[in-house]
């Protein structure tokens, strides 16, 4: 049992997944920061010049506050996230896999694995034609 855990920690996905947690972390910090500290005031303006910002009041009550601003900034950050970890992750590993796969590693398409596969049933087909013996009465 040991033996197969040694085996799943030293794979090399999991030392990645380790690694794309940190960085995700560290970056999702900065990303955070950046929105907080340049966005949210830039949204805020929008929103006039209230001491609420960039939002409405449904009541009196200052819990109704609908804060569109934060909302803004919310999608602003995420957007911020996943283009940079598509643009500095995700685009160069697909182009260093494509790099160093072989020709058999490389994904065959869908109608090369169906040819692939009537060739296949075509191939069995003629064997027991052959194989099988008629006995005729």
């Amino acid at each position: 049992m040991l033996k197969g855990f040694k085996e799943f920690l030293l794979r090399g996905n999991v030392l990645d997944l380790a690694v794309a947690v940190v960085v995700g972390a560290a970056f999702t910090a900065i990303v955070t920061s950046f929105t907080e500290n340049i966005v949210n005031p830039l949204v805020a303006s929008l929103g006039g010049s209230n001491e609420m910002g960039f939002g409405f009041q449904i009541t009196d009550s200052p819990e109704t506050f609908v804060n569109l601003g934060a909302v803004l900034s919310s999608v602003i950050n995420f957007v911020l996230i996943a283009s940079v970890v598509y643009f500095v992750l995700i685009v160069p590993f697909n182009s260093v896999k494509e790099r160093f796969m072989t020709e058999q590693e490389k994904e065959a398409t869908d109608i090369e694995l169906l040819t692939e596969i009537r060739n296949l049933l075509a191939d069995a087909n003629a064997n027991a034609d052959t194989n099988s013996t008629r006995v005729e009465p």
